[in-house]
């Protein structure tokens, strides 16, 4: 008799430990991450009338391998920027596409050409990544006072280097980062994006970024603005644990915050947009790259995730069928259906209410925080196979190189 107790117990336990579970952890998600936006951080100092006072050079550093895409929306961007004093240095890392003859046209035909240099890559040197080599090629070239790193998928508004060079000089920083408007123009971008990102909210928040007193250090690489003179000092991207690194942006951030760099993580999506991948293929590979190794707190907290993902994305959709369970032996059924719809609303008014407050932020449509469920398998997918993928050195890809294989020391290049 005992027994049959404990287990028609154990589906009510289940369910309401599943629903307070799931409610505390959208809690916890909105404190950690609200206001401020999952993808901004601090706000901007209103831009001012003109071109600010002290106009320092700035040499911007795009780094582009394959881009033929992207490569002339965001050049042409950054030749029209309303700021006096800057040049844009496009580093053309062996792209087999049509990414160096589009920058040719450009070099000749753009009305502020004389702000453009191309530099052409060849080889990936041992024991580098792509892009960080890149960046630091890009570096060797600048002429400027400081350095914009900024992605080739991006668009940056005219006034944006004018307004990031204000906010550094009002704050006195040394090392400026912005959250960009995500372009989300598919299905699978606006069922995906909102999950990465309260996935870099869980691990990065931006209170916690922010604060000099936290060792937490994170910034995005689309747009990095900091003191050639600081980036020099640390040893920038020849820095020996920086070379291979595949989170080139948070690394770097990592190293500048330990050093005592004045930092700042601003919401930059008024003037910065990007669109970063187009089809759950591409979506699924970027983010592979990254999954495992961007993670925090070893592979201990890396299995909770893989646990805990599917209880706070799929399961809460799930608790209505406790209500549907076989009746026992005395024809009572061990939850009710109104036990197990309350359960439900406690689990999903959070979760819903988070998800389209994201929803809101990265500009989608409210009707895709019930993709929800979906989005978590996809993000469950992708970090086991990232895991696994890394921790077997079976590798992963990105951009035709392949890092972190057995015959890699750590890294190899497809020919």
């Amino acid at each position: 008799m005992k027994n049959q107790r404990s287990v028609s117990f154990l589906p009510r336990l289940f369910l309401w430990a599943s629903a307070v579970g799931v409610a505390g952890f959208y809690a916890v998600m909105w404190q950690r991450t609200a206001p401020g936006g999952v993808a901004s951080g601090s706000t901007l100092h209103q831009l001012p009338d003109s071109d600010t006072n002290n106009n320092p050079m700035v040499s911007v550093i795009v780094p582009a391998r394959n881009e033929e895409r992207n490569i002339r929306r965001c050049v042409t961007s950054l030749l029209e920027q309303d700021y006096s004093n800057y040049e844009v240095i496009v580093v053309d890392d062996n792209s087999s596409d049509a990414t160096a003859s589009i920058l040719e046209e450009l070099a000749q035909q753009h009305p502020h050409r004389d702000r453009l240099y191309v530099l052409r890559l060849r080889d990936l040197p041992a024991g580098w990544a792509g892009k960080p080599h890149a960046l630091h090629a890009g570096s060797q070239e600048a002429h400027g006072e400081w350095l914009l790193f900024t992605d080739a998928d991006t668009w940056h508004a005219p006034a944006a280097l004018r307004t990031s060079v204000n906010e550094a000089q009002v704050r006195d920083l040394d090392f400026l980062t912005l959250g960009t408007q995500q372009e989300l123009t598919s299905f699978w971008e606006r069922v995906t994006m909102p999950m990465a990102y309260l996935g870099i909210g869980m691990l990065y928040p931006p209170k916690l970024v922010n604060d000099p007193k936290s060792k937490l250090a994170i910034a995005n690489g689309q747009y990095i603005m900091l003191k050639k003179a600081a980036y020099e000092k640390l040893g920038g991207y020849a820095r020996p644990e920086l070379r291979a690194t595949l989170l080139d942006d948070r690394d770097l951030a990592v190293i500048a915050k330990a050093n005592g760099l004045r930092m700042l993580f601003a919401d930059g999506r008024s003037l910065v947009h990007v669109h970063m991948y187009d089809g759950l293929q591409e979506i699924w590979r970027g983010w592979r790259k990254n999954a495992f190794l961007g993670n925090r707190g070893g592979l201990p907290f890396l299995l909770l995730q893989l646990f805990g993902l599917p209880m706070v994305t799929i399961v809460p959709f799930l608790l209505p069928l406790f209500g549907k369970l076989p009746r026992g032996r005395k024809g009572v059924p061990p939850v009710g259906q109104m036990e197990a719809n309350a359960a439900t609303a406690l689990a999903l008014t959070p979760l819903l209410a988070y998800r389209l407050w994201e929803n809101q932020e990265l500009q989608v449509p409210w009707y895709y925080a019930l993709t929800h469920p979906l989005a978590g398998a996809i993000f469950e997918g992708i970090l086991s196979q990232s895991t696994w993928r890394v921790l077997t050195r079976k590798g992963v890809d990105w951009r035709g190189r392949e890092y972190y294989t057995r015959d890699s020391q750590p890294l190899a290049e497809k020919k």
